[in-house]
Order: structure tokens, then sequence, then C-alpha cells
């Protein structure tokens, strides 16, 4: 039911025009290779054989949205490996064609299922369709996943066919137009850059899984942090009782006790503040909503991305001011009267005045009219506009590190002029996120004569 419901929420807003394309640069291969590494257990259960083809004349870094094409690629995995029960599948990757600004990439996934009859491959796109009236009850499924990735192929100025044979397999084949960019693919590898003012931190991982206890552990003591271990919620519990930490990883689906029934007990039996994050393999709406429900700070998707752990464990202990942290209190005084923090721009920038120059630059020169269009939108109660301002917005606010309660206002904003319905105190919510986003501003400017003024 939620995986139904998930899908017919995408489809609606595919279909509704409200879905958005980032056109960012990305490495190709590493995307692709990301999104496989999600099935390598399911094709090992299986005993299959996965093939991967990649065109090597395709260039390294493209400009496009590697989260919709990693949504396709699941969509047509996922199909791939339900409906075939021997022999392999192949992803081949292969430039079609190219001009000095455009890639033209063709995606390839066969399989050596059972196939579909020919009469049915015309309509195996539309929703809820699939290749026979048996399939869902035999397989499962929504009929759903290749209408949503028709509708992102599509709507990303590229198309999606199929061919397939009873018996043989089938092979699902989309091109999609990628902007070449002149970044380098040096400039986009995210070293993690351990932070010098969080020292001493101490991690409890509530996890049942030996390997992914093993994983978690190698993954922390990278980060230079001392970890211990706990095989369910119950004996996460004990661990609290008698030792401090920082922050705890916790594992939701476990015996004995859950994550969810450790985390309410934690916060309301125990009345422990500190930052906890889900750890969760499959990331639905429902979940997210019931890790916030139960105390929940953050949660991340298996297999770990370990840079994003660490920029929100990171994120998460700044948050708490915790004893740990080097004159963290005082810049944070320091801090009260400004809206910005450009810790992190410096960071991801390595300090290079013209990169940072160049990121305030386009902020200084997007911001204003963005503010216009969203005061204007909400005047005018045109809530498509009202959302795509603030949508455009919201970015910016982690990059120029503004306090999250900008960002989760902004987030009401949008809802509110997505959803149709009454949001009391709208008005005042527009005029704090006018009022910042200009503040922003004129913090920046004054950054920048400061980087224009260094010899």
């Amino acid at each position: 039911l939620i995986v139904l419901i998930n899908d017919i929420l995408d489809l609606a807003k595919v279909e509704s025009g409200k879905m958005t394309f980032e056109q960012i640069p990305f490495k190709l291969a590493s995307s692709i290779s990301a999104t496989l590494h999600l099935f390598e257990n399911k094709i090992q259960e299986k005993n299959l054989r996965l093939v991967k083809e990649y065109d090597a004349r395709i260039p390294e870094v493209l400009m496009g949205d590697p989260v919709r094409l990693h949504q396709i690629i699941l969509n047509l995995m996922s199909n791939a490996i339900k409906f075939t029960s021997q022999g392999t599948i192949t992803v081949s990757v292969r430039l079609l064609s190219g001009t000095d600004e455009e890639a033209k990439v063709e995606f390839t996934v066969k399989d050596t299922g059972i196939g579909m009859e020919e009469d049915k491959l015309e309509k195996i796109f539309e929703n809820f369709q699939q290749a026979s009236n048996g399939t869902s009850r035999l397989y499962g499924g929504t009929g759903l996943g290749l209408a949503i990735s028709r509708q992102l192929v599509e709507q990303q100025e590229g198309s999606i066919s199929v061919e397939s044979q009873i018996g043989k397999g089938s092979a699902f084949r989309f091109i999609l137009p990628l902007k070449k960019t002149k970044a380098t693919a040096e400039s986009l590898v995210e070293v993690i850059q351990l932070d010098q003012e969080i020292t001493n931190v101490s991690v409890l991982v509530v996890e049942d899984i030996p390997l992914n206890q093993f994983l978690m552990n190698t993954v922390l003591e990278d980060f230079h942090f001392r970890c211990d271990i706990a095989g369910n919620g119950q004996v996460a519990i004990e661990k609290l009782k008698h030792n401090a930490y920082d922050i705890v990883l916790m594992d939701l689906h476990m015996p004995d006790m859950s994550g969810f029934e450790a985390t309410e007990y934690i916060r309301d039996k125990m009345q422990l503040s500190l930052p906890i994050i889900a750890l969760t393999a499959d990331v639905t709406n429902v979940d997210v909503i019931k890790c916030k429900a139960v105390g929940m700070n953050d949660y991340i998707a298996k297999p770990v991305d370990e840079k994003l752990l660490y920029r929100k464990i990171i994120g998460l202990l700044k948050r708490q001011g915790m004893p740990g942290q080097k004159d963290f209190a005082q810049k944070s005084k320091k801090r009260m009267s400004s809206c910005t923090d450009l810790t992190y721009l410096y960071r991801r920038t390595k300090s290079n005045p013209d990169l940072i120059n160049e990121m305030i630059n386009l902020y200084l020169v997007q911001t204003p009219p963005l503010v216009q269009a969203m005061q204007k939108s909400f005047r005018e109660e045109d809530r498509q506009k009202l959302y795509a301002s603030v949508h455009k917005i919201i970015p910016s606010f982690s990059i120029m590190g503004m306090e999250q309660r900008f960002e989760k206002t902004a987030r009401k904003i949008q809802d509110f002029a997505g959803s149709g319905g009454h949001v009391d105190g709208i008005n005042n919510m527009i005029d704090e996120i006018s009022d910042v986003c200009l503040q922003a501003c004129e913090e920046l400017k004054e950054e920048q004569v400061k980087i224009n003024s260094l010899p």
C-alpha cells in the first residue's frame, strides 16, 4: 500500500508539471555504479549475472538530474530482476551522438526473463498497466513504475522504448540529452575534511546485522569517532543508562525492540535529548513521518553515503553545542545578529576567493528577483508561481549557512502553495523569508568587500 501511494503521488506530481528537474554537474559513470550497487544482494540471491557495459567516449562530467536518472534506472532494474528467474541482466550506457554543448546518451536494461507479448508493448508504459492480468498476482507491483519512468524521460526531452519476446526477455531503452560542462572531475570529488572544531565524539550504533555493524564501525573510525554497538533497541537503552554518548545512529527495523520503540523510550521515559539519526534501507514517506513523530532528528538511507553521514552528524552536534566542540558557544553568540554563516561555503570552495565571489554573485543576482516573485505571486494568489519561486529559494539556505528554521518556514510556504489549503500566519512567513533573504544579501555584499580587500 505504501509503495502504491508513493507511486501515485510521484505520477500525480509529474503529470501536473510540478516535478522539477535539476541541472547540476555529476559523474555519470559513478552515478550508474552507485545505483546498480543497490541491487547486488538481490542479484546474488536469485543467482543472476549482471553485465555492465559503459561507453568510454561519454564525457566524465555531464549536466543533468542524477536523482531522476537514479529513479528511472531503479524502476527498470527492479522490473528486470523481478521477471528474471535465471540468466543475465545487462546494463549498457553508450554515446549515441554529441555536439560541443550536448551528449545524447542511450541507457539499456536488458534481461533474459519471461518477456512480453508484442500486442502488450504499446500499453506497457500506461498507468496501472502490466504485461498480463496475472502479473500483479504472481510478481506484485503497481503497474506505475514504467509510467513514471516514461514521464521522467519525456519531460527531460528524451524518449523510451521496449523490445520483448515471450520466454526470451525484454530490453528497455531510454535516451537522454545531457548538457556538457567545463567542470572537471577533480572539482566534483568530495573529500571528507574532518571538522577540527569537533573532537572526542562518542557514537552509539544500534544495528542488528553484524555486517552493517562492522561497516559502520569502520566508517566512524575514519571520522576519528569512538563507536559502541548495540544489537537492538533494548540493548541500546541499557547502554544509554550507563554510558554517555554524543549521538545515536538507530536502525529502524530490529528484533525485540525496533528503532521507533527505542527512540520513543529514550525521549519519553529517559528524557534524553541527544541527537538520533535513523538508518533505513527503505526510505518511505510513512517512515520519515514516523521518525519525526517519535523524536528522531534526521534519517539517512542505506547503503550509507559517508560524506552525507558526516555532514549530518557534524550539523546536529553543532546545533546541540556539544561540550567537545572548541569555542563553539562563543562563536554562536557572535553570529546571533547575523543570518548567514559561510563556514560550509569556505570549506566547499577550499577558501578559493574567486569561487566564493562567484557563488555570492550568483546568490545576489538570483535572490532579489525570486523574493519579488514570491511576494507578487502571493498577492495575486498564483500558487503555482509561488511554489516555483520558493522552491528555487530553498537550496540557498544551506549553502549560505542560514538557520534551519528559515528553510522549514520556506517549506511551509511551499506546502501551502502546493496543497491549495489554508495555513495560519502565511503572511508573516512570507515577510520573514523576504526579510532574511534580503538581509543575507547585505551580509554577503559585506563579505565580498572583505574578500576583495585581501592582498
